[in-house]
């Protein structure tokens, strides 16, 4: 049985299939254009997403089913009848509905969302851009007036438009703030105070099942497997336990913790309740979720700043840490996401003097992406003990100098994943679960303790953090 996986990320579409060996492979791998239109504003374009799905799928050969992961909180509208995009992709980074969100934060909504759907008010979920999109979108407007209009998370239309199966799969709903948590439903109350017109939303179904009949080069081929990119990676770690948990760094660093069947709802520590994923006529599997928008983002900023040149030149300094030496960054540069939660944070440096250097201000970025994870992982384990050794991947495992100064913070054992696509590997286990088919696939990793005497400032970091959140109140 040959399974493949589609990986639908924020920057790249790959597809991956795993090999007679158990090493997963990628097959084909395709990057889309990051569109920013103002200030603030991130966006894809739909149809260069779908291309980019079917090249990749027709790239994997004949497979006998395909796994598709997708960005979370990014969203859109489409008709009905034509399955034409009506509005751009809104990438979950956007942050053009940040007056709204604080309009329905003065009104007192906030407690009554985090109750039904967990989440805190932020323009990272899905719910008040697809509301923006309603209001603003004539296109959207027209298609609402004569019953046509669709609105959901990417997953949903990439179904609708290559299966014919108007749906998204539980975790990516969880990531709305339309979705109640309890319940798995959408919930009245919830689209009511977004204004998001329940009708227009795709059904919520398991993670694995029957998504419909994708077409390809090689005839039509099932989809199995529906989920968001964050829980597949967990998955594709095999992380089952509760108190099993990774961080994926890629263009922000996200944290995932499994609860089990329990949810746990901590709105006071800043971390979300979701759901890791539904397998198809079983109960759910929850988990608690921290982000760090800006974590790969923040290095590849600095590169294009000219503050070096190729990745290998970041992987090591024969210079004190540049906390030590009084320098610090906030990666803030869309936001402070967990366990804050204040978009109209930005990035800081503190400390800065003529002696520093450009090794030093790259040096401080990789520290303070160590910081603000740490920081999530704190939150963490006040709710549930974490297990043994942290998991990573993303391409800043791949440093050596950010992994080691990681387990400096945190004070706990990192294994680097020397395979770094867990997301796609989730995906096709996922995939296969449905076909009554176990993937057996090896995993290696690395391996760095906390170092005696490592770095420790974490309350200087701490108010350099708390100068970041208030810059957003001047």
């Amino acid at each position: 049985m040959r399974i493949a996986g589609i990986d639908q990320g924020t920057t790249s579409t790959r597809a991956l299939t795993v090999n007679s060996e158990g090493t997963l492979e990628v097959i084909h791998s395709m990057e889309h254009q990051q569109i920013y239109p103002q200030d603030g504003w991130v966006e894809h374009d739909p149809e260069e997403l779908i291309r980019n799905i079917r090249a990749c799928a027709d790239a994997v050969g004949k497979v006998d089913a395909i796994g598709i992961d997708n960005q979370g909180e990014s969203c859109l509208a489409w008709d009905a009848k034509t399955k034409v995009a009506l509005s751009p992709v809104i990438v979950w980074q956007d942050n053009r509905t940040i007056d709204k969100i604080e309009e329905l934060r003065n009104e007192g909504q906030e407690d009554e969302i985090l109750k039904r759907a967990g989440l805190p008010l932020d323009p990272y979920f899905s719910a008040s851009k697809l509301a923006w999109i309603v209001n603003n979108i004539p296109d959207a407007k027209q298609a609402w007036s004569r019953g046509t209009l669709r609105l959901g998370t990417t997953d949903a239309f990439f179904l609708d438009r290559l299966t014919g199966h108007f749906v998204t799969d539980v975790s990516t709903a969880s990531r709305t703030s339309l979705m109640n948590l309890e319940r798995l439903e959408w919930d009245e109350t919830l689209c009511h105070i977004f204004g998001v017109p329940r009708e227009c939303l795709p059904e919520i179904v398991p993670t694995t099942g029957d998504f419909g009949v994708m077409d390809t080069e090689y005839g039509p081929t099932p989809v199995t497997a529906s989920v968001v990119d964050q829980q597949a990676a967990l998955y594709g770690f095999g992380c089952r336990n509760k108190g099993d948990t990774k961080i994926t760094f890629g263009t922000g660093a996200f944290t995932l913790m499994v609860t089990g069947e329990k949810i746990i709802n901590k709105p006071e520590l800043g971390l979300l309740p979701t759901v890791a994923w539904q397998k198809a006529g079983q109960d759910p599997v929850f988990a608690l979720d921290g982000g760090v928008h800006t974590a790969g983002a923040a290095i590849n900023w600095a590169r294009s700043l000219g503050l070096f040149n190729d990745f290998s030149e970041i992987n090591s300094f024969n210079i004190p840490s540049a906390i030590n030496s009084d320098l610090a960054f906030v990666p803030a540069l869309a936001g402070l996401g967990c366990p804050h939660w204040e978009a109209r944070a930005r990035g800081v440096w503190l400390g800065l003097s003529l002696d520093h250097k450009p090794e030093q201000l790259v040096q401080s970025i990789l520290e303070g992406v160590a910081y603000r994870s740490a920081e999530v992982i704190e939150a963490m384990s006040c709710c549930v003990p974490i297990n043994d050794a942290l998991f990573i991947d993303g391409g800043m495992s791949k440093n050596p100098y950010f992994v080691q100064f990681l387990a400096n913070v945190t004070g706990r054992e990192i294994r680097p994943a020397n395979m770094p696509e867990l997301t796609g590997l989730g995906t096709v286990k996922l995939a296969c679960d449905v076909m009554g088919h176990e993937l057996e696939s090896v995993s290696h990793f690395g391996h760095y303790n906390p170092e005696p005497g490592g770095p420790q400032s974490v309350d200087k970091y701490k108010r350099a953090v708390a100068i970041s959140h208030e810059w957003a109140s001047i």
